[in-house]
This record gives structure tokens, sequence and C-alpha cells, in this order.
């Protein structure tokens, strides 16, 4: 009898013959893990580690700036060593299941949210020297539930700790290519989670394939260095105000050695210049500072079609 529960546990059997192949991610320039089906992970041996995370969603109606579809809010977190990661940890198969010891670490950092298994989305073998399996899950909530999600977090017992807070995930691309998606794939992220993240979006349709794609690709692209023109312009004025004064000084070096010469003519001339130098300079560096705000402030954004 404790074999057949065992069993059962374990999620049924697969049918016999020729199974689909397992789903993968697709994405170029983000390394492939090796997928494996529920039942196949519950077999391995006791030398694998297994850890479960999940990741909370909502459709979301509403408009960035009036004109950019949100479509989706999807839940994140940023952890205590300051990585982007999804809800969840390690899970001791000896005493828990997997969706038991996935409730018991989302109690502590959420509150109010219980998984089943109805909810699993995938494994995957991790890469490196440690042998773990990462199991995924995803759940559907309506906006408000996520949003009383995000209230409860704030005042769970991880919250501060081991959670620095919850984060939304920002499924478009602003006309610039590098604000929203792709500017978030450019943080920091722990083991697994960035590849699950974008696992979870092209499996579940919520960003097309080739959307993601051009995300990671921007994320890769050397940045453009456009404040270090301006920066390097005002430079040369800086340089050229520089040398008009070194001449000025000279020119009153060589009146000195002449009493009969005026030396308040020069001096003023050494003011002037001195002032018109300074004034350049910081009418140059207002303008790039303007320049780069108001930049910032006009761009426009477009969501992913």
């Amino acid at each position: 009898m404790a074999a057949v529960g065992t069993m059962a546990a374990m999620g049924p059997l697969p049918a016999m013959g020729a199974l689909p192949p397992l789903p993968t991610l697709g994405v170029p320039g983000v390394p492939e893990l090796k997928p494996l089906t529920r039942y196949e992970a519950m077999r391995l041996g006791p030398g694998w580690s297994h850890s479960c995370h999940a990741m909370l969603y909502a459709p979301n109606p509403g408009m960035l700036f009036g004109r950019i579809p949100l479509r989706y809010a999807v839940l994140m977190q940023m952890r205590f060593d300051g990585l982007l990661g999804f809800p969840g940890g390690f899970v001791d198969r000896r005493y828990w299941s997997l969706e038991d010891g996935l409730n018991r670490v989302l109690g502590l950092g959420l509150g109010c949210v219980r998984l089943t298994e109805a909810d699993y989305l995938c494994s995957h073998l991790t890469e490196g020297p440690h042998r773990v399996v990462a199991h995924f899950y995803a759940r559907q909530l309506t906006l408000e539930e996520l949003h009383t999600i995000e209230i409860s977090a704030v005042h769970s017992r991880d919250h501060g700790m081991e959670v620095m807070g919850m984060v939304r995930v920002p499924l478009y691309t602003q006309k610039d290519r590098m604000g929203g998606l792709p500017n978030f794939l450019a943080n920091s992220f722990v083991g697994t989670a960035k590849f699950q993240l974008l696992f979870a979006l092209k499996i579940l349709n919520m960003v097309p394939e080739e959307k993601l794609a051009e995300a990671v690709a921007a994320t890769q692209r050397p940045k453009k260095a456009a404040i270090d023109h301006s920066g390097g312009a005002a430079g040369h004025h800086h340089h050229k105000a520089g040398n008009e004064l070194g001449r000025a000084g000279n020119e009153l070096g060589e009146r000195a050695e002449h009493p009969g010469m005026v030396h308040v003519g020069a001096e003023q001339h050494l003011v002037g210049l001195e002032g018109q130098g300074l004034g350049e300079a910081e009418a140059l560096e207002q303008h790039v500072g303007l320049g780069a705000d108001a930049m910032a402030e006009q761009a426009v954004a477009e969501g992913m079609e």
C-alpha cells in the first residue's frame, strides 16, 4: 500500500509509445535548460534537490500613458541579495510534497495564496555543480486578487528581510527599444528565474516569441553613450576657455615688464575672458542636462504588437 501511495504522489505513469517532445524556450542568447516531466523529476534519486517557485499573474486592461497596453500584471520579488526572483524556495522531499513545500514558503513571503498540482507548469535541470531540479508553477488571478496579494506581502514575515518587495514585470517595449521589458531583463536574476520568466511568457502566450527574442537581443547590444558626446563638447569648451585665459595671463606678464603700459586694461580683459569662459561652460552644462531630461520625458513609448 505504501508503494501505491508513493507512485500516486509521483503522478500518473506516462502512456506507452513515443511521447511528444517537451517544449523549449528557443530564444537566442538564453541558454536552454534540459526539460523533464514531473514524473521523471520525482523518480530522480536522493542526490537531487528540488526547488519550487511560482509566477502569479493577472490580465491587466490598463493603458500606460493612455496608449500602451499593459496586457498582464506579473509578480516577481526583489530579494535580500539584490537579485530578482519568483516567490518560492527549496522543498525537502523527505517531509513535503512539492506543493505543500511551496505553499509553506509562499505563506512566509506572501501570506495568502495556496497552489495545487493543477498550477504546475514545468521542470528543468539546472546547470552547475549542484544537482537541482527547478519546478515552476503559474496561477492566473484577477487583478483585484493580485493586488490583494501585493498588499498582504507587505505584512508577511519575510518582508524587509529575505524579501525587499514585490515588483511587476513590464511586458511592453518602448519606442527606444530598451524601455520596458528589455531594461527589466537587463537586471540580475537569481538561478533559473530569468529563464523561467521567459519560458512562462512564451508557453502561456503572454508575449509573442519574436518579441521576447527582440527584448533579449536589445539587452545584449552595446548602449549608446549619447550623453558622453555632449560631455565631450562641454570638455572642449572648458579647454578652449582655459587656453584663452592662459593667453591673457601671458599678456599680463609681458605688460608687467613695461611699467608704462596700462595694467588695468589687461586685468579687465582677463576677468572678462574668465567670466565668458565660465558662462559658456555653465550654459553648455545646463543645455546638456536639460537635453537629457527632455529626451527622457519626451521618449514616446509603444507597446508590443
